[in-house]
């Protein structure tokens, strides 16, 4: 099954409260287009947590493996992928070209996890460029983070922000 997703994340303050929206599309073999909406907000973290909360949220949701193409506003996500980072973060045991340790490398374990069973090609949107579902990801993102309910970040760190 081919599932095109669509994430982003938000954060009142960079820590603060946060929340991700991610938008699922699909075609099912009937044809019929199905949509699926997924947010949550969280009471302290930060805006790059969230953006990987949200392909993560979205890639766990899938009950069967699929060709995701996966549609960020976040080069800090498109980029480790598209570039290459986290291959280099793998080898060097979680640290930076410049030996510091990855930031949110809880994150970063568990996207890789929920990836494994899908062939996933990341491409970076512009946000807020007044792309459809891009801009509903926002809105979902910002509403979990504004309205609430928020949970906590068990893996946030605080001083760690990104």
């Amino acid at each position: 099954m081919n599932v095109t997703i669509y994430t982003d994340g938000a954060a009142r303050g960079n820590p603060g409260r946060g929340g991700y929206g991610a938008v699922l599309r699909y075609t099912a073999p009937s044809g019929k287009e199905h949509v699926l909406e997924l947010s949550r907000g969280y009471e302290r973290t930060t805006n790059n947590r969230m953006e990987l909360m949200a392909a993560i949220a979205a890639l766990e949701v899938l009950n069967r493996p699929c060709t995701v193409e996966l549609h960020s506003d976040s080069q800090y996500v498109v980029n480790a992928f598209n570039k290459h980072w986290v291959d280099g973060w793998i080898k060097r045991g979680w640290k930076t070209a410049a030996k510091k340790p990855v930031k949110n490398p809880d994150l970063w374990k568990r996207l890789l996890k929920a990836m494994e069973p899908h062939d996933v090609t990341f491409r970076w949107v512009k946000g807020h460029a007044g792309h459809t579902f891009n801009e509903r990801c926002d809105q979902l993102a910002t509403a979990a983070a504004d309205e609430g309910p928020r949970v906590v970040d068990e893996g946030f760190v605080e001083g760690d922000a990104d």
